[in-house]
Formats: C-alpha cells, structure tokens, sequence
C-alpha cells in the first residue's frame, strides 16, 4: 500500500469508496438509490477545488482510501457555492419543500454549503473527510493518510483542522483521539460531534 496524491483518473474509485463508507462507515448504497449524491456532496467538491489537499491509499491496482479537504473553510464554501453547485444542480435540484426520504435530505445539504462554516470552529479553520474501504481499516492506513494530510496543512502554514463526525461512530472517535484531536464545544450539533487538532509550524507527522 502506498499513499499518494489524488489524480483524476482516481474519481469513480474515490466516489465508490464515499458511497461504501457514508453510512456511519457502513455500506450507504441501500439507502441512497443514486450512487454519486453522496460524494457529490462530499468527496468529489473537493477533489475539483482543492486537489493538491487529496490523497489516496494505493493497492497497487486502484485507491482504496482516501484524504480530503480545504484549508480555509470559508473560501472553501464561496467556491462550492460558485463553482461546484452548477455543474451538478441540474442533477440534484434545489429542493422546495421538507424533505420525504434520506435523499432528500442529503440534497438539502448539497444546497446549504453554509452549514460548514460554523464559528466556534473559526479557530480551526481547515476542514476534512477520511474514508478506507471496510477491508483496508485497522491497518495503518489511515494514519498514513492523516499524516500526508496534516502535513499539507502545515507546509501551508495552517494553524487548525477541524471535522465532523456522527457520534455514534465509536470506531472512529477512537481513531482520532490516537491521532491527538479533542473535542470542541459547538451548540446545537445535533448527531454530530466536532473534533478539532492544532498544527503548529514545527509539527511533525508520521515521525
């Protein structure tokens, strides 16, 4: 296995790996009928906007994981705004009443990108996605593809990374405490709890 930058001929494989693992980490494909709204919602925004922050777990034959985000969630959801939702509005239209199934409140959120910025957060202003396929977790390689990432950040002298995540994912949380993230206090979170790490400039990741 090895970790690498993201390149596009990685897209369907990285959208497969969102879809595989957007159900608290579980399989989501029973329960949203249309395989490319999950990672037009959150992983494919970020492979068009910011991909020099992308990377992948390699087999050997195609990526089996992923590392994505923004470094500045404000300007992050200006460009989503402005340069994502076009290109794939006219697949997954506004929506114009309360939502009636699970997909319909994924493409609610795909139109509010201003849900991101939250302010208690502002302190940890880069943001983030990490997904392995269920077969490639509990190996390493998501630390491998914390660390590439991480040290993106830094090199671009930012100073915090925040992410949600849904709290019932156990698994995760743990992963994250391992790799030095906290909690952080955001009213209102609903299912979600916020996490956030410090990066300093002398930081070092993966030593």
């Amino acid at each position: 296995m090895r970790i690498r930058p993201y390149r596009d001929s990685d897209h369907e494989a990285v959208g497969e790996i969102c879809v595989r693992t957007a159900d608290a980490g579980g399989d989501s494909r029973h329960i949203y009928p249309d395989h490319r709204l999950m990672p037009s919602i959150f992983a494919w925004p970020y492979t068009y906007l910011e991909p020099d922050l992308a990377f992948v777990a390699d087999d050997g034959e195609r990526a089996v994981g992923y590392v994505l985000g923004t470094a500045d969630t404000a300007a992050f959801v200006k460009a989503f705004r402005d340069q994502w939702l076009p290109r794939v509005s006219d697949r997954y239209p506004p929506p114009t009443g309360e939502p009636t199934s699970p997909s319909e409140v994924m493409i609610g959120l795909l139109h509010d990108p201003a849900r991101m910025v939250v302010p208690e957060l502002a302190a940890y202003p880069a943001h983030l996605h990490i997904d392995l396929l269920p077969e490639h977790q509990r190996s390493g390689h998501g630390r491998a593809l914390m660390n590439a990432f991480l040290t993106a950040l830094r090199d671009k002298g930012v100073p915090g990374v925040h992410l949600g995540m849904l709290s019932v994912n156990t698994g995760a949380r743990a992963f994250y405490d391992r790799l030095g993230f906290h909690e952080l206090a955001v009213p209102n979170a609903g299912p979600l709890t916020y996490l956030g790490l410090e990066i300093g400039p002398n930081a070092r990741f993966g030593d």
